[in-house]
Order: C-alpha cells, then sequence, then structure tokens
C-alpha cells in the first residue's frame, strides 16, 4: 500500500511526469525520443523520464540528440545475463523479463520527486513491464513504432492462431485480417509462425495489448484509414474491450546536413537532374550476399537509370543480418568487375551509411528502393517519394503487403521495377499517391490536424486516472 501512495499523494504539489520505456534498439528508441519532443511541444511543463536499457554485449545504446532540458535519461544497469546463443532474439527478451526489479526501483525513485501520470512502454516490453505498472497502480500504454495495418495484425494473431492449427507459412492461403488487405499468409512476420523460438513472446505480446490502457501507434489515420476504422471498431479483439487507439505520427528524427560537412552523395545528388535518381537503401541491418550485390549492380546498369546505392559488407556467417559493420565494404571485389568505371557517369556507390533523410528530401531523387522499415517508409512519405519494396526480415513483407495493396505508395520489387518507378503510368500513380500522403503527413501534424489532436486525447486520458 505504501507503494501505491508514492506514486499518487504528496504533501505538497509536485511537477507532473511520465515515463518512456523503450526496446534497447535505436529503430524502436529514436521513434520514442521523437514522441517525447512532440509530447513537450503541446505541454512544455511536463517531465519526462525516458529508461535506457542495453543487452550485455552493448556497452552503451545510442541515445538520439539533441533533446530538450524536460527530457532525463535513466540508464538501467546491465543485467549480468549469459547468451544462450549466438541469436540475439531470445536474449533480447530475456533481458526485458530480468530488468523487471530495476525497472520497479526506477519508477519508485522518480516518484519521490515527480508525480507520475502513466508509463509508456515499448510493444516489445508491455508483457513484463504491465506487471510492474500493475503493482504500482499506475496506468500503462504500448506504443507500436509499426504500421497501424501491422497493430491490426498483431492485435488480432491470438484470434488467427486459434483459427489455424498449421502454422502460416505453410497455409498458402490469403488470411482475412481486420485492419488489413488480404495477407498472403507466408508474409506474416516469422515470429507469429507456430515454432518459430519467438513465437510464445509474441503471441503473448499480442495477448497482453488489450490490458493497455491505451495504444500508440506511429502512424496518422489519412495514411491507414481502413486500419483505424476497423481497429477502432472492436474487430481486431472480437473478445475484450478494444483500448482507445492514438495515432501520433509520422516521427520523424531530424537531422540536418549543412557547412563544410556536407556528404559527397548529397554533392553528387545537387548535381543531378530533378526527380531522376533512384535511391538504394536497405536500413542499418539489411544486407546481401556478394552473388546478390552482384546481381543487383547488373539490373541497375542494365537499367540506365540514375542511382545512389548504399552497400553494406554481406552478412557474417550462419547470419542473416549484417550485425558487424566496423569495417568498410571493398567495393570493388564486392561488385562486378569494371562496374564502379562503367556507371560513374550516372551512379554513386557509397560504403555503408547516407544521411537517409537529406538524400530523400532532395530533389534529385525520384524513387527509393527500401527494405521497408517502418522508420524508412514514414521519412520516405514524409519526402513525398515513390518507394519499390524489397523486404528483407522481421515484418518487412506484412510491410509491403501494406504499402502496396493499402496505401498504395510502393510497386512490389520485381525485375525491370527500377525502370517503371521512374517512368511509367503505374509509377506515376504510386508517385503521386506519395506526393498526397507528403501533403497529408503535413496537415496531420499541423495545429488541429488529426495527430495534434489525437496527443492532446493522450494527454487528457491519463490526467483523468
Amino acid at each position: 500500500m505504501y507503494t501505491l501512495c508514492l506514486l499518487h499523494f504528496s504533501l505538497s504539489p509536485m511537477e507532473e511526469a511520465i515515463v518512456i520505456y523503450p526496446a534497447s534498439m535505436l529503430t524502436h528508441l529514436a521513434p520514442m525520443v521523437e514522441f517525447a519532443k512532440l509530447l513537450l511541444t503541446q505541454h512544455p511543463s511536463l517531465s519526462i523520464h525516458i529508461l535506457i536499457a542495453t543487452l550485455p554485449s552493448q556497452p552503451s545504446s545510442t541515445v538520439p540528440s539533441p533533446v530538450p532540458p524536460s527530457i532525463t535519461f535513466h540508464y538501467l544497469p546491465t543485467v549480468d545475463l549469459l547468451p544462450t546463443s549466438t541469436d540475439l532474439d531470445p536474449l533480447f527478451f530475456d533481458v526485458i523479463r530480468l530488468r523487471n526489479p530495476d525497472v520497479r526501483r526506477t519508477l519508485l525513485t522518480i516518484s519521490n520527486n515527480y508525480t507520475l501520470n502513466a508509463i509508456i512502454v515499448d510493444f516489445f516490453c508491455t508483457s513484463a513491464a504491465f506487471e510492474v505498472a500493475s503493482d504500482l497502480n499506475l496506468p500503462a500504454y504500448s506504443f507500436l513504432p509499426t504500421a497501424l495495418g501491422a497493430a491490426a495484425c498483431l492485435l488480432y494473431l491470438p484470434t488467427l492462431c486459434n483459427k489455424f492449427t498449421q502454422s502460416f507459412q505453410h497455409l498458402n492461403v490469403l488470411l482475412d485480417i481486420p485492419g488489413a488487405p488480404p495477407i498472403p499468409s507466408a508474409d506474416m512476420p516469422p515470429t507469429t509462425f507456430k515454432g518459430n523460438k519467438l513465437y510464445d513472446v509474441f503471441l503473448d505480446i499480442a495477448t497482453n495489448l488489450p490490458r493497455s490502457t491505451g495504444i500508440i501507434v506511429d502512424t496518422f489515420e489519412y495514411l491507414e484509414p481502413k486500419s483505424f476504422k476497423e481497429i477502432n471498431d472492436g474487430l481486431c479483439l472480437p473478445d475484450y474491450p478494444t483500448p482507445p487507439l492514438y495515432c501520433i505520427g509520422p516521427l520523424i528524427v531530424n537531422t540536418t546536413v549543412d557547412g563544410d560537412g556536407v556528404p559527397q552523395c548529397i554533392k553528387w545528388l545537387d548535381s543531378q537532374p530533378s526527380k531522376s535518381v533512384v535511391f538504394l537503401c536497405f536500413g542499418s541491418l539489411g544486407s546481401f550476399s556478394v552473388q546478390q550485390l552482384k546481381e543487383i549492380a547488373v539490373g541497375l546498369e542494365r537499367s540506365g537509370q540514375r542511382f545512389l546505392w548504399i552497400v553494406r559488407n554481406p552478412p557474417l556467417e550462419n547470419q542473416s543480418l549484417n550485425i558487424d559493420t566496423k569495417v568498410d565494404p571493398d567495393l570493388k571485389s564486392l561488385l562486378p568487375p569494371g562496374f564502379l568505371e562503367r556507371t560513374k557517369e550516372k551512379g554513386l556507390v557509397v560504403k555503408s551509411w547516407a544521411p537517409q533523410l537529406a538524400v530523400l528530401n532532395h530533389d534529385s531523387v525520384g524513387g527509393f528502393v527500401t527494405h521497408c522499415g517502418w522508420n524508412s517508409v514514414l521519412e520516405s512519405v514524409c519526402a513525398g517519394v515513390p518507394m519499390l519494396a524489397w523486404p528483407l526480415y522481421a515484418e518487412q513483407r506484412l510491410n509491403r503487403v501494406l504499402m502496396v495493396e493499402e496505401m498504395k505508395i510502393a510497386l512490389p520489387m520485381v525485375e525491370k521495377r527500377v525502370k517503371e518507378l521512374m517512368g511509367s503510368k503505374e509509377g506515376d500513380s504510386v508517385r503521386e499517391r506519395a506526393l498526397a500522403m507528403k501533403h497529408a503527413a503535413r496537415v496531420a501534424t499541423s495545429e488541429g490536424g488529426s495527430t495534434r489532436i489525437a496527443l492532446a486525447k493522450l494527454v487528457e486520458s491519463w490526467k483523468q486516472k
């Protein structure tokens, strides 16, 4: 009883605060930090405390900067846990569960000086963190840095799993999921496949989501109206009340590229005609085998299209993702002989990294070949750049279906698609749709827009608790 009182009562008024608990990966941390900044633009007196966690193999997390002084980062102690396999995924969720005592202690420490209104938890952390929030009588909201259609699929997952005895990848059917277009069963995220080592984890996450005080999603209503309506209508949770839904995106990490430090790729884009360059980039973990890189190079050369291509090292042995980024790729050994020389007038290959947001917003860029990671999709939407969808891992095949069939902002990546995206009737249609969504994103985040309205409703909801 004493801890309950700590969080809600004080002899004198204390500053109001919320706690944000992201998962320990930059693709989840960055949008939650942007969400904190957005909150402060509307409620500058609010104090926001962000819990930073790392895996045992990580010395620290990279925190996006700069941040306002009203945002405080609390670094949780590293959990002493030996990995049980070479794969980080199971270890990742073990660490979340073992951090509960540290999360609880940190919340109690914060509550000594602030009136805590709520905790906003990355959906990866919900199952574990909800136990702490419940013990402390603290409203707990789930944050999903995903497409709303993907959120609909996750909410409906327990219903689907009860309906089918076979694993999705073996069904060869179109799944009828409220809030989403028909989904080829094999395009569901691998973590939803029965027998996958994380199947039980994600089923538990899906089962716990209805316990949320509210569900916060990094998207905006106009981009996914079907998903917004059908989730709110309760169709994704036939057996439970649907928590309030708050679409507070797009949350974009704004970076600037100027001064003497302008990257070579931006200078190169400055010399290219408007909307003439296709940009190929596959995320911080996306990579291809040497053979695949050579095939992409051959396709680009045959297309005759201007291109800017970010090339990473092939994955390490027995790994599907590029985790080791310490060594720059040797382009001459990875690409076909003479490719760089033959294409130097029309193309530029960059090692490992480029300022993606600046590239997408450059006038010379007319198309984006993407791995369909949600942060990249939103950046392209806000830049008004049409996409070719080339999913690699996680929920990206599901994102491709949503982008192509529902949002209509991308074409699926197949042979000769680069030329079609840059100059065909079908490509023009996707381009017009992308520009319309760019305008809609601006409207959503402007005063009186749907994102601002959702944000106000969210704050009002926790003040009523």
